[in-house]
C-alpha cells in the first residue's frame, strides 16, 4: 500500500488517469470492483459497508428518525450532506433531514425532524451518491442505493441489550480486551456514546473509546486493564433506538480479568452456504461462524466479499455474536458458482486478524427459497416438569437461521431477563436467564415470526411453549471453570511439551512451568518465538508459547522471561482446580469400560475399572436440542483411544446441539489417543501424568476439538491439530 501510495506523489497525471477509469466504469447503484478487488487499488475507493433500516427491510417503523450509513473507511464529513445522503418516500418525495457523520464509526446518519412520520406501508428509497468522498478526496465508485418498506404502525418498543462480550460472570478476560454489547436492533449511533457506554473499575471509570455499528457497540480501553480485576460495563437508558425508544433501564454486567493477553488468531468454524454446497437458494444470504468474537469494525464488505468469478457481488454486512452474515442487494444468478472471501482484516476484540484469508465457494441452484423455517426441538421440553432452575432455554430450527433476527426480541421466555445467543453450526438459539429461575414455577418460551431464516422467510406462526421448575431446586452442580487455562490447546504441566512431524497446528496458546532447556521442543509460536524447530519437527500455534524455560529463539530470546513463567503457573493452577471439581463431582452412570458405539444423554459417567477406551468404533454425545448439555467422564486411571490396531477412524460424533465446550474427561493417569486411522476426539482433557497424540508413521491427523492440559507429565503431538471451542 505504501508502495501504490508513493507512486500517486512522483506520477500526478497517473492519479487522474485513475480517477478518470474510477468514473468512466460507475453506471448503476450497486457499487463495482475496481481494478481487481482485494489489491491495494480496490482499498482506496470507499464504499457503503452496512445500513439501517437494512435493505429491502418490510414493516419499518413510520417513526422512525434515523437512516445510517457505514462506510469502509474515514471520509470526509463536508461531502456528506443532505445532497450526497438523501431519502424519498415515496420515490420521487424526498424526505428532509439532518445529516451528521460520526468519525470513530465511519458512519453517517440522517436525522429526521423529531415530529415527523413516515408515510405507511411505503417503499422509501434511500441513496449515498458519488458526491461522497474519503479524506483523500476518492469518491464512492457509484451512489449506493436501498430500499425499504414502511408498516402501518409506530414503534413504541424499548431496545434491549441481548448479549454481552464479555459475558456477565466472565473470568479470565484477556488483558487487552474490548468489552462489547449486541442490541435487540438498530439503534441512534449518536445515542451510543462515551456517555452512555461505561466501564469502570470499581468507582473508577476506565478511559476508552465507543464505536457503533449495525447492531453492536464496542468500547475499546485506552491501556491494558489490570489483571484479576473485576469490571462493570454500563449502557444507561441515553441509548436509543431508530425511532427515538430508549433502553427501558440501564443495562449492567460484571467480569473479571485473568492474567494474559490475547494473542489467538480467530478462525473460521462454519460457514453457510457450505463449501462446495449445490443448489443454494438465488434469495440466500452468506455467513460465517467465528471461533471468537470479532471487532464488529472490522466486519464489513472491505473484509467479507462475495463474487461471481471476478465479478463483485454488491452487498451489506452485518455482524452479531460470533456470526457474520453478507446480504446481496439483489437475488443471485442461477445455476452459478459464486466465491466468498473473509480476508485478514477481520480482528477480534483483541486486534487479532486472521491468521490468512478465509475462501469458500457454492453454486446457485434455479429457484428461490420460500419455505419457512420451523423450531423442530425445544428443551426444556413442553410441558416439562421438575426443570431445574438453573436451567437455559434452547430452540432449534430446520434449517439455518439469521442470526441477527434471534434476539431477545424475537426469543422470550415470559417475567424473566436474559441473553440470547445463536449457534449457526447447531441451529440452536439459546435463551440464558441473568439469574436463576424461581423454584416450582411455570414458564412460557416464546420464538416469534420475527425469527427468519437466511432467505428472509420467517416462522409461519410464534413457537409456544411450557415448562415447570422443580419445587426444590437441586443443590449446584460444582462449576467447571477452566480460567486462564481455557486459552491453551496443550498443557505440558512441569515436564513440557515435544511436537515431532510437520503438521501440527494448535489454534490456541501452549505452555509449560518445565524450566529444562528441552522442555518445549518441535514448535513455533505468532510471536515469532521458535522453540529448538528442526526440518521434521515444525509446529504451529497460533497463539503464544509461556514458559519458564529460555530454549528460545525470536523476540524473547533474552532468557527466562518472568511474566511469561508466572502465565503459565497460573494456568496450571487453574486447571488444576477444574481437575479437583471434576474428581469431585458425584459418581455417575457406569457405561462400561469401551465407549465405543455409544450413543449416551448428557451426565457424569465414571468408569467401573478405573479406565476409559474408545476403540472399534465412534461414541456419539447427544444434547437432544440442549446446547447447554454437559458430559463429564472421570477415570482413576487411563483413557485410550484407538490403538496402533485401529486403522478406522475413532471419533467423538457431537449430535442434537452438542459442544466441544462442554465435554470434559477428567484422566488420573495419561491419556493416548492414537487411532491409526485418524480421527477427532472432543472436549478438554485434563490428566494427572501426561498424554500422547498419535504416532510416528500414522495415515491420518487426529483432530482434538478441545484441549489437553497435563497437570505433570508431559505431552507429545505428532501430527496433530488441535483447535480450543468458542466460548
Amino acid at each position: 500500500m505504501k508502495k501504490f501510495v508513493n507512486y500517486f506523489r512522483i506520477l500526478p497525471w497517473f492519479t487522474a488517469l485513475f480517477l478518470s477509469i474510477l468514473a468512466a466504469g460507475c453506471g448503476g447503484s450497486s457499487q463495482a470492483p475496481i481494478l481487481g478487488a482485494g489489491g491495494d487499488v480496490a482499498t482506496l475507493v470507499p464504499t457503503v459497508t452496512a445500513v439501517a433500516p437494512l435493505p429491502n427491510a418490510v414493516g419499518v417503523s413510520v417513526n422512525t428518525k434515523v437512516i445510517s450509513a457505514t462506510f469502509s473507511k474515514a471520509m470526509d464529513p463536508t461531502t456528506l450532506s443532505s445532497a450526497s445522503f438523501t431519502l424519498a418516500c415515496p420515490a420521487g418525495t424526498p424526505v428532509t433531514g439532518v445529516v451528521s457523520y460520526l468519525a470513530a464509526s465511519n458512519l453517517a446518519t440522517l436525522t429526521l425532524p423529531a415530529a415527523s412520520s413516515l408515510a405507511p406501508n411505503t417503499l422509501c428509497t434511500a441513496t449515498v451518491t458519488t458526491a461522497a468522498k474519503d479524506t483523500t478526496g476518492i469518491a464512492l465508485a457509484n451512489s449506493f442505493v436501498w430500499t425499504f418498506m414502511t408498516g402501518a404502525a409506530p414503534d413504541t418498543t424499548a431496545p434491549l441489550v441481548t448479549a454481552t462480550v464479555n459475558a456477565n460472570g466472565a473470568t479470565g478476560v484477556a488483558l487487552n480486551s474490548k468489552d462489547g454489547a449486541t442490541f435487540s436492533e438498530a439503534m441512534d449511533p449518536a445515542t451510543i456514546t462515551a456517555a452512555t457506554f461505561m466501564l469502570k473499575q470499581g468507582t473508577t471509570p476506565v478511559a476508552g473509546a465507543v464505536n457503533y455499528s449495525g447492531v453492536n457497540a464496542v468500547f475499546t480501553p485506552t491501556s491494558a486493564l489490570t489483571a484479576n480485576t473485576t469490571y462493570t460495563a454500563t449502557i444507561t437508558t441515553g441509548a436509543k433506538d431508530l425511532a427515538g425508544n430508549a433502553l427501558a433501564s440501564n443495562y449492567v454486567w460484571s467480569w473479571t480479568t485473568g492474567v494474559v493477553t490475547d494473542t489467538t488468531a480467530p478462525r473460521v468454524i462454519a460457514t453457510i452456504n457450505a463449501n462446495g454446497a449445490t443448489g443454494v437458494s438465488i434469495n440466500t444470504k452468506v455467513g460465517a461462524t467465528f471461533s471468537k468474537a470479532m471487532d464488529p469494525l472490522t466486519i464489513s464488505t472491505a473484509t467479507f466479499t462475495l463474487k461471481q468469478g471476478s465479478t463483485a457481488v454488491a452487498g451489506t454486512t452485518a455482524y452479531a455474536g460470533v456470526d457474520a452474515v453478507f446480504t446481496p442487494t439483489s437475488v443471485l444468478t442461477p445455476n452459478t458458482t459464486y466465491t466468498a472471501t473473509i480476508t485478514t482484516g477481520a480482528k477480534d476484540l483483541a486486534g487479532n486478524p486472521l491468521a490468512s484469508d478465509y475462501v469458500w465457494s457454492w453454486t446457485t441452484g434455479a429457484t428461490a427459497d420460500t419455505t419457512a423455517p420451523t423450531v423442530i426441538l425445544v428443551n426444556p421440553a413442553d410441558l416439562a416438569t421438575n426443570v431445574a432452575t438453573s436451567s437455559a432455554v434452547n430452540a432449534t430450527f430446520s434449517k439455518a437461521m439469521d442470526g441477527l433476527t434471534i434476539s431477545t426480541a424475537s426469543f422470550t421466555v415470559g417475567g424473566v431477563t436474559g441473553t440470547v445467543a445463536y449457534n449457526a453450526a447447531s441451529k440452536i438459539a439459546t435463551f440464558t436467564p441473568n439469574s436463576s429461575l424461581a423454584a416450582g414455577t411455570t414458564y412460557t418460551a416464546t420464538v416469534t415470526s420475527a425469527a427468519k431464516d437466511l432467505a428472509g422467510n420467517a416462522l409461519a406462526a410464534n413457537k409456544v411453549w411450557t415448562f415447570t421448575t422443580a419445587a426444590t431446586p437441586p443443590p449446584p452442580p460444582p462449576t467447571i471453570a477452566l480460567g486462564s487455562a481455557s486459552t491453551f490447546g496443550t498443557f505440558g504441566g512441569t515436564a513440557g511439551m515435544t511436537n515431532t512431524g510437520t503438521l501440527t497446528l494448535i489454534n490456541g496458546n501452549i505452555g509449560t512451568i518445565a524450566t529444562g532447556s528441552s522442555a518445549v521442543t518441535g514448535f513455533h509460536d505468532t510471536a515469532g518465538d521458535i522453540y529448538t524447530e528442526t526440518p521434521a519437527n515444525i509446529g504451529a500455534v497460533n497463539g503464544k508459547i509461556y514458559t519458564c524455560t529460555s530454549s528460545v529463539t525470536g523476540p524473547t530470546s533474552t532468557g527466562p522471561n518472568a511474566a511469561s513463567c508466572a502465565i503459565a503457573t497460573q494456568a496450571r493452577l487453574d486447571a488444576q482446580a477444574a481437575y479437583l471439581a471434576l474428581a469431585a463431582m458425584p459418581p455417575g452412570a457406569n457405561p462400561g469400560a469401551n465407549l465405543a458405539n455409544l450413543t449416551l444423554a448428557p451426565g457424569v459417567y465414571t468408569s467401573p475399572s478405573g479406565s476409559f477406551l474408545i476403540e472399534g468404533g465412534n461414541l456419539t454425545l447427544d444434547a437432544q436440542g440442549n446446547a447447554n448439555a454437559t458430559w463429564v467422564f472421570q477415570m482413576a486411571q487411563t483413557l485410550t483411544v484407538g490403538g496402533p490396531g485401529a486403522a478406522a477412524p475413532q471419533s467423538i460424533i457431537l449430535a442434537g446441539g452438542a459442544q466441544a465446550k462442554n465435554v470434559f474427561w477428567q484422566v488420573g493417569t495419561f491419556a493416548t489417543i492414537n487411532a491409526a486411522g485418524g480421527g477427532t476426539m472432543v472436549g478438554t482433557i485434563i490428566s494427572q501424568a501426561g498424554a500422547s497424540f498419535s504416532t510416528a508413521g500414522n495415515v491420518a491427523i487426529v483432530t482434538l476439538q478441545g484441549r489437553v492440559l497435563s497437570l505433570g507429565a508431559s505431552v507429545t503431538l505428532v501430527d496433530t491439530v488441535i483447535n480450543v471451542p468458542a466460548p
